[in-house]
């Protein structure tokens, strides 16, 4: 649920779902003086949490509102939270026609660097490691070296840590 809040203050803004909905609306809307109102502020009134984010973090508006319902009703969880750390984190511009795969960021379901320290180390990226030896490595040293290109972010109630390269 959207809302369309008139920047003419004489005029009533309206809760609308869908861009046809929109469009019926704004057809007879005029404000107090019998002119037609044509620019709004679109606010996020309700829906799913990550939606939400989204909405948020491609600063939805009256140009983007229609993109934005098509996606919120179409993209995967997964697919809205990469476009909502690109945009909404590294600094990438909102292109609904963009594929977010292609955004040079990567997410990892991981509460913090440091557990996402240890998955590395669990899961070999650094090699194999002797059973001996996993008892001296330095967990927060890796984070540390990690945090020169991650960052966490809590998307919708989820944590998450994600790279940005």
């Amino acid at each position: 649920m959207l809302f369309a809040q008139p920047y003419d203050l004489s005029a009533t803004g309206f809760y609308f779902n869908s861009a046809e909905d929109f469009d019926a609306k704004v057809k007879d809307l005029t404000n107090a003086f019998g002119d037609p109102v044509e620019e709004f502020e679109i606010q996020f009134i309700d829906g799913e949490d990550i939606d939400a984010s989204l909405a948020k973090a491609i600063g939805i508006n009256q140009a983007n509102f229609r993109d934005f319902l098509e996606i919120a009703e179409t993209w995967a969880d997964e697919t809205k939270e990469l476009t909502i750390v690109a945009v909404g984190e590294c600094g990438y511009d909102f292109n609904p026609s963009f594929c977010p795969s292609n955004y040079k960021v990567e997410i990892f379901a991981a509460d913090s660097i440091r557990e996402l320290a240890e998955q590395f180390v669990e899961e070999g990226v650094f090699g194999d490691i002797p059973e001996p030896f996993q008892g001296y490595i330095d967990y927060d040293a890796i984070a540390r070296d990690l945090n020169v290109t991650c960052f966490e972010v809590t998307i919708a109630g989820r944590k998450l840590v994600c790279e940005s390269y």
